[in-house]
């Protein structure tokens, strides 16, 4: 019995067709089982696709020991830390780079505000005004479009996705300025005159 291990209730139990087996009250266990139910297949899926979710998420959080403020108060505070700070020490043209790259992080924020059915621009306003009267984490409450301090509501974010967001957002930028040039070198080409392969010109 000892290598066997303990439960304090073996039961067979028939839900619709089917028959399962619950092994309850174990003394030690290393997993368990979710039962899933629903009135049709489609509910089904739906449930099982937000327990994968959330499994996902607590799986991310253990593993980065870390997680970040959500309700898009990383990327405001993001946005506001380029504009403020990083975008006064650029000089030149990188600067437009850098007001750029804080612009695309503010779509976070206008989209929640807008799939919320409140003013973009004014919500977004708000939330920066208290941003810079705070400096805290601050992001939008979806129900009332006030800020609010996501951490005190409970509501984060995983580190590896913003991270994996940041870093893929901007290859994807770099690899389309590249393709930018690209195409802009070929009509450059095209505008020469005669045959670019006759050797006698």
């Amino acid at each position: 019995s000892d290598m066997l291990g303990y439960a304090g209730k073996v039961s067979e139990v028939t839900i619709g067709e089917d028959k399962f087996t619950f092994v309850e009250d174990c003394k030690h266990p290393k997993s368990c089982t979710l039962l899933l139910q629903g009135p049709n297949p489609h509910t089904l899926a739906q449930m099982q696709d937000a327990v994968k979710d959330g499994l996902r998420s607590v799986k991310n959080a253990v593993e980065d020991k870390a997680v970040v403020p959500g309700a898009g108060a990383f990327e405001l505070a993001a946005a506001m830390h380029l504009r403020n700070d990083i975008a006064k020490k650029t000089k030149g043209r990188a600067k437009l780079g850098v007001d750029a790259f804080a612009e695309a992080l503010l779509v976070v924020p206008k989209t929640l505000a807008e799939n919320s059915g409140f003013d973009v621009q004014e919500t977004l306003l708000n939330l920066q005004d208290e941003r810079e009267a705070t400096e805290m984490a601050i992001g939008l409450n979806c129900a009332t479009g006030e800020p609010m301090l996501p951490a005190e509501e409970g509501i984060w974010d995983a580190v590896r996705v913003k991270r994996q967001s940041l870093y893929l957002s901007t290859v994807l930028a770099n690899q389309l300025l590249l393709v930018d040039e690209v195409m802009r070198a070929g009509k450059q080409m095209g505008k020469v005159e005669g045959d670019p392969m006759d050797l006698n010109q």
